[in-house]
């Protein structure tokens, strides 16, 4: 490992609370060649009026637009009061809580101009969870929307160590405190000289288990993806028009909602509720050419085109949350005319580390290695495993793992190659084509089955709308594969459509692998991002 350069914090919690270097992943730079000293914020916004892009759309959101001129201007405005109002230090944990909208991006790129680490979470969080991040982070200040202050105000009882939490006005209306001392700022800030490997976000994850763990991403990280992904796989120009539905807390939704966009002087659309029919809607309105949403989304959409939806301005659909069935992509193209973007990241890497590319993709495939990357797959014993056989994926590139005070990070990271916890099978080509989370292959019988294959072969099915499949302990076979099964409305439940979904599946993939058990469910538990929970299926079991 490279040594750390001087670090501009003051406050040294981030470099002190950093992995030991001997149990970091290797990490591969090589056409990632940033300054010594460099700061994201910066380079996202004051840099790029530098640049010519002034005057051109940076964020849309809440009913108006924004320029780059003026996103920069107010950002700095913002970096004063952090640090004349507030005291923050470079350093400093700043928690930010709020939904998607341009006055979070704002605030996440005034804190990180002021060197601050930020910790971006989500408006659905209650007090107890965001008691456990600014414990786990030791957070001195918040920043909330002010409509959604009443569970910040809860958490801040049970924190002595948070010294501060002031509200912004998640609107365009600038009504609340941050907003009225911004004012009076001047719009030019002298940005904390951060060291491209200063610690600028902690991305907060639960994995499988629940309890969150903290990933620690540096300024020059959060470039990376930008010129890495966004530029070789998305190949984002200035006339682009962003959309999705991750959230900005995600570092999925920060990178396809904020730094892809603002690196390359193009445009974001956010929006604080991003259903399908909303971001529908958006796409049409400012003619969006990159989308970031999850399958269950472009079903939506691709029902939505059959009903004269036009939404032919996108360029680039990328699909996230959830491995992406063979169907939804079969039908996509067949509709557009353009391959839906499969690909996987993780918080821990920061972003899509494995993609689909325009002129390479095929379906049930999530493609190969993105700009600066490895990846192979691993038998039980470590060894890589052949070509067509299922294991661990481990990959290795530019970014990796580093979890706060290094809390099961050699579970993640082994012999300098990160263990995402997603088995995959690599074929004879080079393509790597996802099976199932680890935690999620079905051992049924001395058959390995993922559900993510079963769910794709129950979702061709014209009355199947939303499916989550895992393993359910059975005495003869040790699992036997159980489906929660969302219907199309109309179709009624019964017997008979069992046996018919049943025998659809056998006839679609191998027989052992069709579904035993169907539960007929409303709705299926899922993350923002419109990830399946599977454990909280298990969990009714």
């Amino acid at each position: 490992m490279t040594p750390l350069g001087p670090s501009a914090h003051v406050d040294t919690f981030a470099r002190d609370n950093l992995p030991p270097p001997e149990q970091w992943p290797d990490l591969r730079l090589d056409g990632f060649d940033y300054p010594e000293r460099i700061n994201a914020g910066v380079e996202l916004t004051d840099a790029m009026v530098e640049r010519g892009f002034g005057d051109r759309t940076a964020l849309i959101g809440n009913g108006r637009r924004r320029t780059y001129k003026e996103l920069t201007d107010w950002t700095n405005r913002l970096a004063h009061v952090l640090v004349e109002d507030l005291g923050v230090q470079p350093g400093n944990r700043v928690l930010i809580r709020s939904a998607n909208n341009p006055a979070m991006v704002a605030c996440w790129l005034a804190a990180t101009k002021a060197g601050a680490v930020v910790v971006n979470t989500m408006p659905m969080l209650r007090a107890g969870e965001l008691v456990k991040y600014v414990e786990k982070a030791e957070v001195q200040f918040a920043l909330c929307d002010t409509r959604l202050m009443e569970e910040m105000t809860a958490c801040a009882g049970k924190c002595p160590s948070l010294k501060s939490v002031m509200g912004f006005d998640g609107t365009s209306n600038h009504e609340a405190e941050l907003d009225r001392l911004a004012l009076e700022k001047p719009v030019h800030f002298d940005a904390v000289d951060t060291a491209q490997d200063d610690v600028a976000l902690l991305g907060f994850t639960s994995g499988s288990t629940g309890a969150p763990k903290a990933t620690m991403h540096f300024h020059r990280d959060l470039l990376i993806i930008a010129d890495g992904y966004a530029k070789e796989v998305l190949g984002v120009t200035p006339e682009d028009v962003f959309v999705g539905s991750p959230p900005l807390a995600f570092t999925f939704g920060l990178g396809g909602l904020a730094i892809f966009p603002l690196r390359f002087g193009a445009a974001a659309t956010l929006l604080e509720t991003a259903s399908p029919p909303n971001m529908i809607e958006i796409i049409q309105k400012y003619r969006a050419t990159v989308s970031f949403t999850a399958p269950t989304a472009y079903r939506v959409m691709l029902q939505a085109m059959e009903e004269g939806a036009d939404l032919s301005s996108l360029r680039a659909a990328v699909s996230a949350g959830e491995t992406l069935p063979k169907p939804v992509y079969d039908a996509w193209i067949a509709q557009t005319g353009k391959p839906m973007l499969d690909g996987i990241g993780a918080t821990e890497m920061l972003h899509i580390f494995i993609s689909n590319h325009f002129d390479d993709h095929r379906p049930a495939c999530t493609g190969k290695p993105t700009a600066g990357y490895q990846a192979r797959v691993l038998q039980e014993d470590g060894r890589e495993a052949p070509r067509g056989t299922m294991g661990r994926l481990a990959v290795r590139g530019p970014t990796g793992c580093r979890y706060l005070r290094g809390e099961r990070q050699t579970e993640y990271v082994q012999d300098g190659w990160n263990i995402t916890g997603d088995s995959f099978v690599q074929d004879e080509e080079g393509y790597f084509h996802f099976t199932a989370r680890s935690d999620d292959v079905i051992v049924s019988a001395g058959y390995n089955i993922a559900g993510p294959e079963v769910e794709a072969a129950l979702l061709a099915h014209p009355d199947v709308s939303e499916c989550g499949v895992i393993g359910a302990p059975d005495e003869t076979r040790g699992m036997i594969v159980e489906a929660h099964v969302v219907l199309m409305p109309g179709v009624t439940p019964s017997q008979e459509l069992t046996t018919r979904l049943q025998e659809h599946v056998k006839a679609t993939i191998a027989p052992y692998k069709y579904p035993r058990a169907l539960r007929y469910v409303d709705s299926l538990p899922k993350t923002s991002t419109g990830k399946i929970q599977r454990f909280l299926l298990r969990a009714k079991d």
